[in-house]
């Protein structure tokens, strides 16, 4: 059996997000899990992710650690509520702030490891640190504070 991706037990309707919505064809699709505290994600970027010739724009890592932690926001107030992902009323986040360190320049043709970690919960809100790595070498780190969706963003039905 195998185990599905925080993302793949958003509804239909909020699936599009161009990072991590399975719905959007044109996105990167990311697939977030569990790995004991943290949470973990793969991508692998293509030839058109370059900044420059060798390496992975900046906006893509961005979006990886974005989409990521917002995943992991989700799961994390599932676990903290004591609920299955996927149990009604859908607990999905979106990004208040964002902010990344750039390290080093990360090399493009190689996996990226993304790694979150829930650092705060508090009410509607949590914040989470992620750490994307290229290779065994951490190239960028960030912290998001998420909140959950209001439910007036929430759409009815899917696009």
């Amino acid at each position: 059996m195998e185990r599905k991706a925080f993302q793949d037990y958003y509804p239909d309707e909020l699936a599009y997000c161009f990072g991590c919505g399975r719905l959007n064809e044109h996105g990167h699709q990311l697939k977030s899990y569990w790995d004991g505290d943290e949470t973990v994600a793969v991508f692998q970027p293509q030839a058109h992710h370059i900044a420059i010739p060798g390496y992975v724009y900046g906006g893509l890592i961005a979006s990886l650690i974005d989409c990521h932690a917002t995943g992991t926001a989700s799961a994390a107030a599932y676990r903290a509520a004591g609920r299955e992902m996927g149990t009604e009323p859908a607990l999905r986040f979106v990004t208040a702030s964002l902010r990344i360190d750039y390290l080093r320049p990360t090399p493009l043709g190689v996996p990226l490891e993304v790694r979150g970690r829930v650092k705060e919960i508090q009410g509607r809100k949590v914040i989470v640190t992620a750490t994307v790595s290229a290779e065994g070498e951490v190239t960028a780190r960030g912290e998001i504070v998420a909140v959950q969706m209001p439910e007036h963003l929430k759409p009815k039905t899917a696009p």
